[in-house]
């Protein structure tokens, strides 16, 4: 994990005019917490697109102690105005921006957080996108006419659990209990370092044990393999790739996350409570958004008026 954080603040700097210790200073500040590698990925490509527009837009190396208010807020309308990036994707920078700069002033590496006090973009909260019934039916079905056994376990268990990929790959033979009446699934490595269990209803149970049945021996403990071992990221995403092209629709892990969602509630009277504990999100507000109009309901919302 320490070669992940050098690696990733090597990435960040690379080729970018800066004083001296402003890399180290980064180092320290991802050594100090227990980012997960998306989160590393993230921290270091938004630190280095604020440091490329620092050191175009003022002309000189990036110094900690030189960036101001102006700067931050400038960045911010940059990316925006200039380069179109959603606003989401503003405000992650601006928080990963924020977080750094408010880490070093903690440490008393800076007399105050230049971008404590600048305002993310508002926007109107909209509910993720998910599959539509239609297409995961579609999706299961082409998996079962091409006996993909193992895909057909892999996707019931993100349809049916809400899983992340991250939580996915690490599972083992010992995370899970399963009978034919009833059943779980316990995650070990969830984000944040936490653990949680979730139920496994009849049709996940069956396709998990199915891949269970007739699973190679291999070395490996993880429950889902490729022809190298035991499945990473990038394998599922490959898979769901694969699957993507057979179907018409572009799937990816966590889009079946949030499908998960948005069936549950429909399912149980938009039982928040449920959902949160199930997804192992810290706080309600962040469930709370898969009960909210997507974009798709909107649009048909307005197609359906009439003058």
């Amino acid at each position: 994990m320490v070669e992940e954080r050098s690696f990733w603040t090597d990435k960040a700097f690379a080729g970018i005019r800066c004083g001296e210790p402003e890399r180290g200073l980064f180092l320290r500040f991802l050594e100090s917490h227990d980012f997960r590698p998306n989160t590393l990925r993230a921290f270091s490509n938004d630190l280095r697109s604020f440091m490329l527009w620092f050191t175009t837009r003022n002309g000189e190396a990036f110094v900690l102690a030189r960036v101001s208010s102006r700067d931050v807020t400038d960045f911010k309308t940059y990316q925006r105005n200039e380069k179109g990036l959603a606003v989401a994707t503003v405000n992650r920078s601006l928080a990963t921006i924020r977080k750094f700069l408010g880490w070093l002033t903690e440490l008393g590496e800076l007399q105050s957080n230049p971008a404590g006090a600048v305002k993310e973009l508002r926007q109107v909260e909209l509910a993720p996108k998910g599959l539509e019934p239609t297409d995961v039916r579609r999706l299961l079905r082409e998996c079962e006419l091409r006996g993909d056994t193992r895909a057909t376990a892999l996707f019931s268990l993100f349809l049916y659990t809400g899983a992340r990929v991250s939580e996915v790959v690490a599972l083992s033979f010992s995370d899970f209990t399963l009978s034919e009446r009833s059943g779980s699934v316990t995650f070990r490595d969830a984000k944040g370092g936490k653990q949680r269990t979730c139920p496994l209803p009849l049709h996940a149970r069956r396709a998990l044990q199915a891949w269970l049945d007739i699973q190679p021996p291999v070395a490996s403990k993880q429950v889902f393999i490729g022809c190298r071992g035991g499945l990473t990221e990038q394998g599922v995403r490959a898979i769901c790739d694969k699957y993507s092209a057979i179907i018409g629709v572009k799937i990816y892990p966590h889009l079946l996350r949030h499908t998960m969602a948005k069936r549950f509630l429909a399912d149980n009277q938009n039982d928040l409570v449920s959902l949160s504990s199930i997804l192992g999100h810290e706080s309600l507000n962040t469930t709370r958004r898969y009960s909210l109009k997507s974009a798709e309901d909107l649009a048909q919302g307005a197609e359906r008026m009439g003058w």
